[in-house]
């Protein structure tokens, strides 16, 4: 595929400029209404090209379906997914993305702050780029690639399919989901009104990678209950609520459980918040592991911190809440070999060598997966997500596109 026969940089472009920060403070779905912005373009670029069951509802999900072009009748209805909110974490508004073509290897320093270097030492990723295209921020926000460019990879690949009728394939359903930044890509999804059978986000990194196993993930909310008393008078009576809560976060390993002293398969116990006065405070924690086994054993041991920090002020007390948050997919996917199996063998028709690994993260295909559409995340290219110096590869780009084309012509020959 040739990048004049593709519509994907276009695309690219036009959807990164929209403003789709999602808003974890706020409890609408979508959290931000900004976020239907980019989902009602897309909505009108599926219907121009001739996608007419298409449908944006309510929520800020946008469903469609690409017809079968087989005569085959047992061929699984698969999906393509990706999101189209980007991270709260750093500034969307007023993207400008800039293409700098034929990339040398040398730094890129980003215009509008010139402190934002981008480098091969830095980014090691970036060496096998040289000659590329490389797309960036101006450096003042992020750029939007995650997952803006798994947008524009799955609207380019349809438009592909249409243009290329030769290319067999099932029913395709194409799903865009708000707020997976915040963790609510899959909240409000209706699964029955999707109607694939098996799925695939688009929100990967590195070029020909395949992820099939994330995290589990809990959160954890510790509210302590301190005793107040007026502090000229406070002597062996006041138990202060942020000390204790203090005491709890000092306590935790310094060199091992952290998500600055991990890597690869190693879970964490990582502290996201506190909040509160000296008579109450609330502590947010995130809590990972591969296994469920691992997950829980890590509770256990922040509850025995906790505990054993509270023997000290014998009139406080704490409430200790575990949130589930998502379970590793692989649990699932285990269960269904072909579909990670067929994305190996698409991304090895595109040319590439494929790399399956586990993320140390999760993904709305994590969720959608123990919901009931086994669903694995292949490589979209974004690369320093949440950060103003995020880049995506047109060549790599373009590469995902080739991906989802082979993808759904695999399904075809093999069912």
């Amino acid at each position: 595929m040739s990048l004049a026969s593709t519509t994907v940089l276009d695309r690219f472009l036009r959807y990164v400029q929209i403003d789709t920060q999602s808003d974890p403070n706020s409890t609408t779905q979508p959290s931000t209404e900004k976020q239907k912005d980019l989902s009602r373009l897309l909505v009108t670029e599926l219907f121009e090209m001739g996608v007419m069951n298409t449908h944006l509802d309510e929520h800020g999900y946008v469903y469609a379906t690409l017809p079968a072009n087989t005569n085959k009748l047992n061929v699984p209805v698969i999906c393509f997914c990706s999101h189209v909110d980007t991270s709260p974490d750093c500034s969307g508004k007023g993207v400008k993305p800039i293409v700098h073509t034929n990339w040398d290897g040398s730094d890129i320093v980003l215009p509008e702050d010139t402190s934002q270097v981008l480098s091969v030492s830095e980014h090691s990723d970036l060496q096998a780029q040289i000659g590329n295209d490389i797309v960036t921020a101006s450096g003042t926000t992020l750029l939007g690639a995650d997952n803006k460019a798994g947008v524009a990879e799955i609207m380019d690949a349809v438009y592909y399919l249409i243009n290329h009728s030769e290319i067999k394939h099932g029913t395709i359903k194409i799903l865009f989901t708000p707020d997976e930044e915040i963790g609510r890509g899959t909240a409000k999804v209706d699964l029955e009104k999707l109607g694939a059978d098996f799925g695939y986000t688009i929100d990967g990194e590195s070029l020909g990678t395949l992820e099939d196993e994330t995290f589990s993930a809990d959160g954890v909310k510790i509210t302590i209950y301190g005793v107040s008393t007026h502090p000229g008078f406070a002597k062996g009576k006041l138990e202060n609520a942020i000390k204790i809560a203090a005491d709890v976060v000092a306590a935790l390993p310094k060199d091992s459980l952290s998500p600055e002293t991990t890597e690869e398969m190693e879970g964490f116990i990582h502290p996201t918040s506190i909040e509160g006065i000296l008579e109450k405070v609330t502590l947010g924690f995130i809590i990972r592991d591969f296994s469920e086994s691992g997950l829980h054993k890590k509770e256990d041991y922040l509850r025995s911190i906790l505990n054993k920090v509270l023997e000290n002020h014998p009139n406080s007390r704490a409430d200790f809440e575990v949130i589930e948050q998502y379970r590793n997919m692989k649990e699932v996917l285990i269960q269904f070999p072909r579909v990670s199996e067929y994305a190996m063998e698409a991304i090895q028709r595109s040319g590439l060598t494929p790399l399956r690994r586990s993320i140390r993260g999760g993904t709305d295909g994590s969720r959608l997966s123990f919901m009931g559409l086994p669903c694995p995340n292949i490589f979209a290219g974004e690369h320093a997500f949440h950060s103003k110096l995020e880049w995506v590869s047109v060549q790599d780009m373009l590469k995902a596109v080739e991906v989802i084309v082979n993808l759904s012509q695999v399904w075809e020959e093999k069912s």
